[in-house]
């Protein structure tokens, strides 16, 4: 059964139509899903097997036959797990209907499937009784119900669920215990992330409005792969911390709670982030743990494991605050069921109502920008390139059109000496349309001599969705003076063919995964790609997957803004040698904008290459990840090539793209 579906189209502005199937929704969440990054995560299966086999042996030992239920099955990998070890029966619920079929499938493969009843349910609809779901209350309860901030997915509500209605009084839990940790830091570079700092035009200093400057922010998490945030881009400013724990062989609570920890500052400076992680306890003395500690925390930070379903977490205090080396301060975390958030106290405060208050963005700018266009905004090289660039075009008698969402260029062209500044953020959306009448009757009187944007818009997931730019110039072009200035001029479509140090595990298919059969996961990952997005590229910030270059960085295709978005289709093929050795994963894109003819703002990579392959990326803008089927083999020695194949199709406002090993004839 097929439907019809209206999307906002993210590059041209238009409402379009398209006929997709009923089961589109469920295709778009398995392939986008991280199934396989937990499936590869070795330590995480490793753990879990272990604290599984402790439990059930632990409950053996009292001579009880043993019962599971398994919240959130996923494959059945717990479950399978569970009876390997010794268990009687398992009860494997899973709500995503496609996966718990694939779970049914894959438990049969295995041959379990008469000891395993999987429950196509939310575990807080199980029922327990002769005719319910469950014939009897279980003894151990599995779960793998957690995200980066450890309680994001429900885990408190199901879990207190579970100790009321399916599990005995008593019973085993694996894991046994969560422990969240969390550190206080200064750091420029991630505080950037959460406020909008002063900047240096024309020799004024221009600072944020009150009502942006002291906005507590948004208290939403920031998941981030810590491991790639180097210990020099920050300061401790006390020691970790943890701050609590939450047993889950014991009845949960998901009510409002909150814990301190009290410390002696280690240095003086700005609090404004505190860094955090949690561990798994998979058994009750702690001898078996998991860990999401960031790699520089290891002894040896090339032997952590890499997790992407799992990362850490990044909480910008309310405000800032100094601090100094030998004061007693008092950090405070709070939780509801699904979300923490922190504050900072010297210990001599008085403890108020308002230290537990959620934080909330009051200045609407949390709201709309994401924290890393904050970080954009506040881009110190960057900026600079946009003012040089402004500089070299603007005159007195400028009259400027800004296209861009929330962006400073206007206020940078004020302040700069411009005649008139003119601003169209989302409604611009507006004139791609044909009702537009009204809006353009407005600039109607007015002939733009400078149109500028960085370009950057909020809908944009992949790099050429910011060519929305171009569509936004081309409905104004009867506005622009015949001489007007386009700023950026142009754009152009690079790529570079990489080896993924660790990233390529989200798209590789598992096999067997502890001993266990779990192809009925890998084809369906596989069909779900098939059905819509196997030739399509994928947004990822780059700067967190480090990745190693295995040819020249490429230009591609060129968008020539001073000139009207084309009729008919551009299309460019070629081919980039394979130079170094390695397993190529795929192709990595971005766009980079030539503001003028001399000044170029990237959007991916930030510097060359290294000799070695290795990539710097921006921090700010995510990157396009093209995923090869299957990896290829790079000798490195040129003659191997990536052969790529682009078409910019102007009514769709998308790059259909496919790439080619080129291999060199055999002798």
């Amino acid at each position: 059964m097929k439907t019809f579906c209206g999307r906002a189209n993210p590059t041209t502005g238009a409402l379009d139509w398209v006929e997709e199937s009923e089961e589109y929704d469920y295709h778009q969440e398995i392939a986008r899903s991280c199934y396989a990054d937990m499936l590869h995560d070795h330590d995480r299966n490793e753990k879990y097997y272990l604290g599984i086999r402790a439990a059930v042996a632990r409950v053996k030992a009292r001579g009880e036959k043993v019962i599971i239920l398994d919240i959130g099955t996923g494959t059945g990998l717990l479950s399978m797990m569970a009876l390997t070890a010794g268990a009687d029966f398992c009860y494997a619920v899973e709500v995503f209907k496609p996966m718990a079929e694939a779970a049914q499938c894959i438990v049969e493969k295995n041959g379990f499937s008469d000891r395993i009843k999987i429950i196509n349910k939310h575990s807080t609809d199980v029922t327990v009784g002769p005719d319910g779901d469950m014939q009897m209350k279980a003894n151990i309860l599995i779960t793998e119900l957690f995200d980066t901030e450890l309680i994001g997915e429900g885990a408190l509500p199901s879990y207190e669920h579970a100790h009321q209605n399916l599990v005995q009084e008593g019973c085993e839990a694996v894991p046994h215990r969560a422990t969240v940790y969390a550190q206080l830091v200064e750091s420029e570079l991630l505080w950037s992330w959460a406020q909008l700092q002063p900047v240096e035009v024309g020799g004024a200093r221009l600072v944020p409005p009150p009502a942006v400057g002291h906005c507590a922010g948004a208290h939403s998490v920031c998941d981030i792969q810590l491991s790639q945030v180097s210990p020099k881009s920050f300061t401790p400013l006390g020691p970790l911390c943890a701050m609590f724990s939450v047993d889950f062989s014991r009845p949960v609570s998901s009510a409002f709670q909150s814990h301190s920890s009290q410390f002696v500052a280690q240095s003086s400076g700005q609090a404004q982030v505190v860094l955090s992680w949690w561990d798994l306890d998979m058994d009750p003395s702690g001898s078996i743990v998991c860990t999401m500690a960031p790699s520089w925390k290891y002894p040896q930070p090339k032997m952590a494991p890499w997790r992407d379903h799992w990362m850490q977490s990044v909480y910008f205090l309310p405000v800032e605050r100094g601090v100094t080396e030998g004061e007693e301060l008092n950090l405070t975390v709070c939780h509801d069921d699904y979300s923490l958030w922190y504050s900072l106290q010297q210990t001599t405060d008085s403890q108020t109502e308002a230290l537990h208050s959620r934080p909330c963005c009051t200045c609407q700018a949390h709201l709309l920008w994401t924290r890393p266009r904050f970080g954009e905004l506040n881009d110190r090289l960057r900026t600079e390139s946009y003012l040089s660039a402004l500089r070299s075009v603007l005159r007195e008698d400028s009259v400027c059109l800004s296209v861009s969402d929330g962006s400073l260029l206007p206020v940078f062209a004020h302040r700069l000496g411009a005649k008139k500044v003119l601003c169209f953020e989302h409604l611009c959306i507006h004139l791609t349309q044909s009702d537009t009448t009204k809006s353009k009757c407005m600039l109607s009187l007015i002939q733009i001599s400078v149109l500028m944007g960085e370009p950057y818009f909020s809908t944009s997931l992949l790099p050429w969705h910011s060519l929305f730019f171009w569509y936004c110039r081309t409905a104004l072009a009867g506005l622009l003076q015949p001489n007007a200035t386009i700023l950026p001029c142009s754009a152009t479509l690079h790529m570079v063919a990489v080896e993924f140090e660790d990233l390529w595990r989200i798209r590789a298919p598992c096999g067997t995964c502890e001993g266990f059969d779990v192809t009925p996961m890998d084809e369906m990952v596989q069909q779900s790609l098939d059905f819509h997005e196997s030739r399509e590229a994928e947004p990822h910030p780059l700067w967190e997957y480090p990745c190693r270059a295995l040819t020249q960085s490429t230009a591609t295709m060129t968008f020539d803004f001073t000139q009207c978005v084309p009729q008919q289709p551009i299309s460019r093929k070629g081919s980039v040698p394979l130079i170094r050795v390695g397993r190529c994963h795929g192709v990595a894109l971005w766009m980079e904008y030539h503001l003028t003819h001399d000044i170029t703002s990237s959007a991916g990579l930030i510097g060359p290459i290294s000799e070695q392959g290795d990539c710097e990326w921006v921090r700010h803008r995510k990157q396009g990840v093209y995923f090869f089927r299957s990896p290829w083999e790079s000798s490195g020695d040129g003659r191997a090539a990536v052969s790529y194949s682009f078409t910019f199709e102007p009514s769709l406002g998308d790059i259909k793209m496919d790439f080619n090993d080129s291999l060199p004839p055999k002798p």
